[in-house]
């Protein structure tokens, strides 16, 4: 019996299911979202509420996890890159906004990392958890590290990364209806600079400029708070 048990996990474990699994409920997800278009049925949220129990009820540990499944891990880079094709597409808009957009993104960083500073002291977050979220508006790599240098938890950052993205992609187009804002570049920059690749592909769904805008704003808003990080460290933390 015990043998069979040992067996069958292996199988569990292996790089091809683990693989099939993450795909499937992916696309599962793609499917209900497409039949649906309810924003808890988006693609990532399918994932999170299956992968996780499957984990926990197999007993297989989420580091094995992450190693077997580490080729979907390496197409996060050729997938961000890929939106430089959309950018590409729009540089003539982007081109003549490009004054705007600058000053957007700085102004959306500084509001980001101090918005996220005093709510998180307001509420009586030790200094861990509030430093794990100064960076919580980047994309996941460049998160985890900024949350290292200032004394924060990686792990912790990338859960918030991760919360934040999906939290953006589920409510930023009621946000920007109920504001009345109609532009596609700051539909795209407001998406972008909060929400990173997550809300990026919900900003896809609204328009092309949308999508390319909102694909620039990931990087500009990485490097943006790359830069401002050591100033929130020194004043803020």
């Amino acid at each position: 019996m015990f043998e069979n048990y040992d067996y069958i996990k292996d199988i569990l474990s292996g790089e091809i299911f683990l693989l099939a699994l993450t795909l499937g409920c992916f696309l599962l997800g793609v499917y209900l979202y497409k039949k649906t278009k309810i924003s808890l049925l988006q693609p990532m949220i399918i994932s999170i509420v299956t992968i996780i129990p499957f984990l926990k009820l197999t007993g297989i540990d989420y580091q094995l996890y992450y190693e077997k499944t580490y080729l979907l891990q390496f197409m996060l880079g050729p997938s961000v890159v890929a939106l430089g094709y959309v950018l590409y597409e729009q540089i003539e808009h982007v081109k003549s906004k490009i004054v705007s957009i600058l000053i957007s993104i700085i102004v959306g960083s500084i509001t980001a990392i101090v918005s996220v500073v005093l709510i998180a002291k307001a509420f009586g977050a030790d200094e861990l958890i509030t430093a794990s979220l100064v960076p919580k508006s980047v994309t996941a790599p460049i998160a985890m590290k900024l949350a290292e240098n200032i004394g924060g938890a990686p792990s912790l950052a990338a859960v918030f990364v991760v919360l934040c993205g999906v939290f953006g992609a589920l409510v930023a187009p009621f946000i920007l209806r109920l504001a009345g804002i109609k532009s596609p570049t700051a539909k795209g920059l407001a998406i972008g600079s909060s929400s990173h690749a997550l809300g990026t592909s919900k900003a896809i769904e609204l328009g092309a400029v949308e999508g390319a805008v909102s694909g620039l704003a990931i990087a500009l808003m990485g490097v943006a708070t790359a830069l401002l990080i050591p100033f929130a460290d020194k004043f803020l933390l």
